[in-house]
């Protein structure tokens, strides 16, 4: 009897481990799920090159990410206005912004998030960490 609790054991342990290990693939891109949707905390600005009196000067604010079947949209908090259909690849476990109609770098990983960005003469900057 000893015996067979033992190996009933080693056989829930093996196909634990199995399980554990086919669930976690490494070819899963983060661009296809929803890891970096989320809020985001820290120091966030906007320029609008074209009338200053929009101009939101740096400070503590938060940045909402979600996604929009292969997009992503930025809510920013202290009335800056949102920066939505952003592309992304996956380069490093990161994901980082491709081919928008806007120039500059969004960088998101599971615990931050950063923004250089201009479009429109717009610029969105935020250095967040996630809340």
């Amino acid at each position: 009897m000893k015996k067979l609790i033992q190996t009933l054991g080693l056989g829930m342990l093996i196909l634990t481990v199995l399980v554990g290990f086919t669930s976690c693939s490494k070819d899963d891109d983060p661009a296809d799920n929803d890891l970096f949707v989320g809020k985001y905390e820290g120091t966030i600005s906007y320029d609008d090159m074209n009338n200053n009196d929009n101009d939101v000067t740096a400070a503590e604010g938060t940045v909402t990410v979600t996604k929009v079947g292969d997009t992503y949209n930025f809510a920013f908090g202290n009335g800056i206005p949102n920066l939505n259909g952003v592309d992304f690849e996956k380069k490093d476990n990161v994901l980082v912004n491709i081919g928008s109609a806007g120039t500059g770098v969004i960088r998101i990983d599971a615990g931050k998030l950063t923004i250089g960005y201009t479009k429109d003469s717009k610029v969105w900057t935020a250095n967040c960490n996630r809340k």
